[in-house]
């Protein structure tokens, strides 16, 4: 699984990309970032609060109970304003 940072979860995951393998129990978005917070306090910092980060899975907006493979990109970013 291909996973992408962009932005405050980039600079607070310590990463802006990297192929990981999730255990099998990895089943959803949100499986997929209680997995990562426990991979380090980079990670926990990056997803201490789910509700201002957003996601996109094969470059498509999802929600947290989107299911995942390990084929997938996952890409996480903070919310987008325009003006």
């Amino acid at each position: 699984m291909r996973i992408l940072y962009f932005a405050w979860l980039r600079e607070k995951a310590g990463v802006s990309e990297e192929t990981i393998t999730p255990p099998d129990t990895v089943a959803t978005v949100a499986d997929l970032i209680e997995w990562q917070r426990q991979r380090g306090d980079g990670y926990g910092e990056a997803f201490a609060d789910t509700a201002v980060v957003k996601v996109a899975v094969n470059q498509e907006h999802v929600g947290l109970d989107h299911p995942i493979s390990n084929a997938d990109e996952v890409a996480f970013f903070p919310p987008v304003t325009g003006g």
